[in-house]
């Protein structure tokens, strides 16, 4: 089968890099081994939080040109940033995503502990704060569902409670909830979020709630709403005589889950094909070039395009793994940065800045991996696969995926 650019992996790099492709005429191919990282989001999209030093950004366009030449956003180029985070806005809402904040300032939102952390994009659903002083609220309500244990409401309230909010924490129990507690395993976001794909479920949720309204400022409840569409999220807001604030909880999340299924269905809109659940086995290499891949459910026959892009995560989907004494990439066997004193991988402190986190590919300034000290010339890497970069210090993560695959794609297409 052949395309004119394979994809390995389907997280928000690789959507990215694809739909950009297949909207400049492209016809590509993603193959997806199964779940990723935006599973893990927490309803918004990072730029650049901090420096690596740990300094704080408040303007991270300004920020970029303090950073290591070996960053990804200093290969993309200062202008060049600029460009594609202007350009993001729109992508999303092609892609069904609306999005708040902007690139000239971060502003913050609240994390699953009900912390307040910098951030660029967040998903409309979620409530953004200018500041950390200016708290919004002196009256608060945060709510659970009785047996769902991946919304921490002791944590965000102490949170609140610290902004000078008074916090009253309860729960709640609804009958068409109340059949997953049958099964502990059920109690989980997504499944929660699926019986609230029912107007009458909602319905019944804002009848319950109704009482509350008249003592506080805000309601807070987990991010269980709008597996599929944001239009359940829409309709309880329209319900409720209080503003709502969701938090999103541990994963699996509802939000990530919504972002990834709504990339895909653009994904396949514009005509590309999305191959779920398939692992590359490996690359046929002849001459520095790659002419072909093999995958687990296609056997013998083999896979070829003009050009590949790795997009295939970090350690967390096994897009590089780490021996006792090495890192590798497992697909093409190409260079992977690393320290090769083992001791100096990680800190004791769990907190702190992890140097493993740098590790990843090793690419030149146009993302061509190397192999071997030269580069392969019709293969790219992406996303968090890149070495040069810290997404959990610096708070970068999103920004580099998307950036780096919009890159990428304008340079397949030149």
């Amino acid at each position: 089968m052949k395309f004119d650019t394979i994809i390995i992996g389907g997280g928000l790099a690789g959507l990215v890099c694809g739909i950009r492709l297949q909207e400049k005429g492209q016809n590509c191919v993603i193959i997806s081994t199964g779940q990723s990282a935006l599973h893990f989001s927490s309803g918004s999209l990072d730029l650049l939080g901090k420096l690596p030093d740990g300094s704080e950004v408040v303007h991270p366009l300004e920020a970029i040109g303090q950073l290591e030449e070996f960053h990804p956003y200093r290969k993309i180029g200062v202008e060049k940033v600029k460009q594609y985070v202007e350009d993001t806005n729109l992508f999303m809402e092609r892609c069904g995503i609306l999005v708040q904040g902007n690139s000239d300032r971060n502003h913050y939102r609240l994390t699953p502990m009900g912390m307040l952390k910098q951030t660029w994009l967040t998903f409309e659903d979620f409530t953004t704060f200018e500041n950390r002083e200016k708290f919004l609220w002196s009256r608060v309500a945060i709510i659970n569902f009785e047996g769902f244990l991946d919304f921490y409401t002791q944590f965000i309230a102490d949170s609140f409670e610290a902004h000078g909010a008074m916090c009253t924490v309860s729960s709640i129990s609804l009958p068409p909830v109340e059949k997953l507690r049958s099964n502990p395993t059920e109690m989980r976001s997504a499944n929660i979020a699926r019986v609230f794909d029912s107007y009458e479920s909602i319905n019944q949720l804002v009848a319950t709630l109704q009482p509350v309204c008249d003592e506080v400022d805000m309601l807070v409840l987990p991010a269980v709403f709008g597996l599929s569409s944001p239009i359940p999220m829409q309709y309880l807001k329209q319900r409720l005589a209080k503003p709502l604030c969701l938090v999103a909880t541990m994963p699996p999340s509802v939000p990530g889950i919504r972002t990834q299924q709504q990339l895909t269905r653009r994904f396949i809109e514009l005509g590309g094909t999305f191959m779920m659940g398939d692992t590359v086995e490996r690359g046929n290499i002849v001459d520095g070039q790659i002419k072909g891949i093999v995958t687990t459910n296609h056997g013998d026959i083999e896979l070829s395009a003009d050009n590949y892009v790795l997009a295939s995560g970090s350690f967390f989907s096994r897009g590089i793994i780490a021996r006792p004494d090495s890192v590798y990439e497992p697909v093409f066997n190409v260079d992977v940065y690393f320290d090769e004193d083992r001791a100096k991988w990680y800190q004791t402190d769990v907190f702190a800045s992890q140097p493993y986190m740098n590790f990843g590919v090793k690419t030149d300034v146009d993302f061509h991996p190397m192999m071997q000290g030269k580069k392969i010339d019709n293969l790219y890497a992406i996303g968090s696969i890149l070495s040069g970069f810290n997404p959990m210090q610096e708070g970068c993560g999103a920004g580099v995926s998307i950036l780096s695959a919009m890159n990428v794609a304008d340079k397949i297409v030149k």
